[in-house]
């Protein structure tokens, strides 16, 4: 979780001083309660891991998103207020809402979809 680096320099010998790594300042992501609830609202009707299907896979989606600041906002709202999409085939159909008014539920849904 934490990289520990010592310090012999300078008469700070044997100090010790914690870095932390990218994955320590990352979520935590549960993945198998995010597919848990992916599954529980049947978001694999129109979604999968890696091949488009009605909608866009979930490695597409992170692509889209990958670097945005605003990136876990805007699927927070995306899967929650169930706005008009354009599906693959072109039509377009109300994106079905997430039935959880859990948070961290949500959160981690989105960054488990995020992390594909």
């Amino acid at each position: 979780m934490f990289k520990a680096i010592s310090l012999i320099a300078g008469g700070l010998s044997g100090a010790v001083l914690f870095l932390a790594t990218p994955n320590a300042i990352a979520a935590t992501v549960d993945a198998a309660a995010a597919q848990a609830l992916t599954k529980d609202n049947e978001c694999f009707k129109c979604h999968t891991l890696d091949k488009t299907k009605k909608g866009p896979s979930y490695k597409k989606i992170s692509e889209k998103y990958k670097g945005k600041a605003d990136a876990e906002a805007k699927l927070i709202k995306h899967i929650t207020s169930g706005p008009k999409v354009k599906l693959e085939d072109g039509t377009m159909e109300d994106h079905k809402i997430i039935e959880t008014k859990d948070e961290a539920q949500i959160k981690n849904l989105v960054h488990w979809i995020l992390s594909n």
